[in-house]
């Protein structure tokens, strides 16, 4: 739903359908997944409550009989008045309710092939990690459904499980540090708010300037983390109809970060959303543009695994990755 309008999804499988494509079309190699990973290293991410509901929500859901043909949310909690930032602790049993504390917009309905998608496609991005970690500099990992809108307990903008940051915390497991890039257009709400409190992970945002633009309540500049993150928060928000110099100009400020943090692998949220003609996007990023952000990124020469996020542009989707791997060394595994 937008604007009060049921619209046409944009996150659909030929999405998939076109990256596959571009990259057998440039001669890489594509493998599946090797390893099957066990629940628990999504659970060093997300909530158990919260993957419990995701695993079993369409069953429960489906046994009403006026169900829907999608899970929507139709009640929301509210905050309890002696915290502003806290929210009422789960005690519902209905998946209604349910439904209600854990989808966090209409841009997240649950189907009867969700949780069996989203856990693929944490999976993949586990893949590439698995690769790295064997050997291979960086390694591209097909995620569909993205995942950069997801919090630890918390589905949104098309996000279900944040692939980004499973992956990281699989990495954390051999690297001391380590720093997450998100070059979608649209701020890594999830990823930001699951490390925001930790000092082993540095993460960089480069996005859109949230204050009239999706996700809205986070993304601003002067997030910069608490506790133990203080200072390992860094969000580099674009005023619209910025392009392919304001973007490069932040990656060198995203750049200082990593390098500061010491981080001895790097996460790439890459979305190509951030594209002139994508039809989500108010930046003016060109296909040109993403060849010199992927050449920048590469020239870090950090272990470095790449987890597609969005880009909705169906016809220039493909050519914007091609362009963006081009600088980095992948090896056969993708």
């Amino acid at each position: 739903m937008a604007a009060g309008r049921l619209v046409d999804h944009l996150e659909i499988p030929e999405r998939c359908e076109r990256l596959l494509a571009a990259v057998r079309g440039a001669s890489y190699v594509v493998e599946a997944p090797r390893t099957v990973f066990e629940l628990d290293v999504v659970a060093r991410v997300h909530t158990q409550g919260y993957v419990d509901f995701l695993r079993t929500a369409w069953e429960r859901w489906s046994s009403f009989k006026n169900a829907g043909p999608e899970i929507l949310p139709n009640v929301h909690p509210y905050r309890a008045a002696s915290d502003a930032a806290a929210r009422w602790p789960l005690r519902a049993e209905s998946v209604i309710a349910q439904a209600g504390h854990y989808l966090g917009d209409l841009a997240c309905a649950i189907g009867s092939g969700t949780w069996e998608s989203a856990l693929g496609s944490a999976q993949t991005a586990l893949a590439a990690a698995e690769a790295v970690l064997a050997g291979d500099h960086a390694a591209y990992a097909l995620c569909r459904p993205p995942g950069h809108h997801a919090a630890a307990d918390r589905a949104a903008g098309f996000c279900y499980l944040n692939n980004a940051a499973i992956a990281g915390a699989f990495l954390l497991q051999h690297f001391k540090r380590v720093a997450i890039l998100d070059i979608d257009t649209h701020h890594g709400d999830g990823t930001q708010w699951i490390f925001y409190d930790r000092a082993d992970v540095q993460f960089a945002s480069i996005h859109t300037d949230p204050a009239n633009y999706y996700p809205y309540f986070s993304g601003y500049a002067d997030e910069y983390g608490v506790g133990e993150g203080e200072g390992f928060n860094l969000n580099l928000p674009l005023a619209p109809h910025s392009g392919d110099a304001e973007f490069l100009d932040a990656l060198d400020d995203a750049f200082a970060a990593i390098q500061a943090h010491r981080s001895e692998a790097l996460l790439v949220s890459a979305g190509f959303d951030a594209h002139e003609r994508d039809p989500l996007s108010v930046l003016k990023i060109t296909t040109d543009g993403y060849r010199r952000i992927g050449d920048a990124i590469a020239a870090l020469k950090l272990p470095t695994v790449i987890v597609q996020e969005g880009g909705y542009n169906l016809d220039m989707l493909g050519a914007n990755l091609i362009a963006f791997l081009g600088g980095f060394n992948l090896a056969s595994r993708l």
